[in-house]
């Protein structure tokens, strides 16, 4: 990124990372409110198997600003490096988690606040320290790399871990688990990753003038891609019709980032050419995030009165309010001495009207 076309793409990546995490954490907002218009009516719910969720314009909504929020980070992950695009995610959870406060009436105490500050924190630093991704600028490179042992192990694992989780998991926990149905989300979600760098590169050669339409990888990639989403989609309305949106939203960006890691790490080799600094500084942030991420789901129901603030901050508190009473007390003191003159000169003056 030393010269200006690579600083021009690492802006242009970053702003529209940014621009996607605002459109999908408005998304989950528009989608849970038609959700909950759906089960208000009586139909049958999306966790339960049912899809009349189609039939409700906010939740079509919901879909559209996610498709806007998608195809925003799918130009950026063509621009940028995805460990710089992942992490910007943690945008989109701070968005929906004040957005449910506001439009959903899910509280958001000073736990999930913290949570989502060290979540903004943790998403810089992992800007700062992002590793560098090995250049791929064809399809041919691309499926060099998708050829490689080590990535067609992990999609094996993945798609075996969905399977199980879909199949077997599913009906007998996904009611009563959040994991469940977000790990099929976040599972999928880095393989349609792979796909979105892959159709990026096409794109850029398409442009350029190549004949990229007739290479068979281009169309192989947009299909998986279509299944990814559309597996993504569904199981996604799925958490978010039976749990409620700010667990939800969270838990699904912790998976989803760790399993994007894993797969930009094996199939780009981006971890191969760090030095320790950015190695400390990306494992630091990542672990920031998942700390603030906790916060906002462990302690959402919990309330925050003033007792639970340590005792010298509770003796302070004491102190700096008993010296506004005493305050208070001694302003009314100073006036003391002046209303009742002037309450005994108008009693005066009453007496002496009715005297005479």
């Amino acid at each position: 990124m030393s010269s200006a076309g690579g600083r021009n793409g690492f802006y242009l990546g970053l702003g529209l990372a940014l621009a996607s995490s605002v459109f999908i954490g408005g998304s989950f907002i528009l989608k849970k409110k038609g959700l909950l218009r759906l089960c208000r009516r009586g139909r049958a719910r999306a966790g339960h198997g049912g899809h009349g969720y189609l039939q409700e314009w906010l939740w079509w909504a919901g879909l559209l600003c996610m498709g806007v929020g998608e195809a925003a980070n799918f130009a950026a992950y063509a621009f940028a490096p995805a460990t710089l695009v992942t992490p910007l995610g943690a945008l989109s959870v701070l968005v929906s988690a004040v957005l449910s406060s506001t439009f959903l009436n899910e509280q958001l105490n000073v736990h999930g606040k913290i949570g989502c500050i060290l979540s903004i924190l943790g998403s810089t630093v992992m800007v700062i320290h992002a590793p560098q991704e090995e250049e791929v600028s064809s399809l041919e490179a691309m499926a060099e790399k998708l050829k490689d042992p080590g990535f067609i192990v992990f999609a094996v694992c993945v798609l075996v871990t969905s399977l199980l989780l879909i199949f077997v998991a599913g009906p007998r926990y996904g009611q009563s688990n959040v994991l469940v149905y977000v790990l099929v989300c976040s599972a999928i979600g880095s393989l349609s990753v792979s796909c979105v760098k892959g159709l990026g590169i096409a794109l850029k050669e398409l442009f350029s003038g190549k004949p990229v339409l007739k290479e068979p990888l281009g169309w192989v990639l947009l299909v998986c891609l279509v299944i990814c989403i559309s597996t993504q989609i569904n199981y996604l309305n799925k958490a978010l019709d039976i749990f409620n949106t700010s667990v939800v939203t969270p838990i699904y960006y912790v998976l989803f980032t760790t399993a994007v890691m894993m797969c930009s790490a094996i199939l780009f080799k981006e971890w191969q050419h760090m030095v320790l600094d950015n190695i400390i500084g990306t494992i630091s942030g990542f672990l920031t995030i998942v700390s603030g991420i906790f916060l906002l789901h462990a302690f959402r129901d919990m309330p925050f009165p003033p007792d639970l603030l340590p005792l010298f901050l509770q003796q302070s508190r004491a102190d700096l309010h008993a010296s506004w009473r005493s305050a208070d007390r001694h302003q009314s003191c100073q006036h003391q001495p002046l209303l009742p003159s002037e309450d005994k000169g108008s009693e005066s003056t009453e007496e002496e009207g009715e005297s005479m």
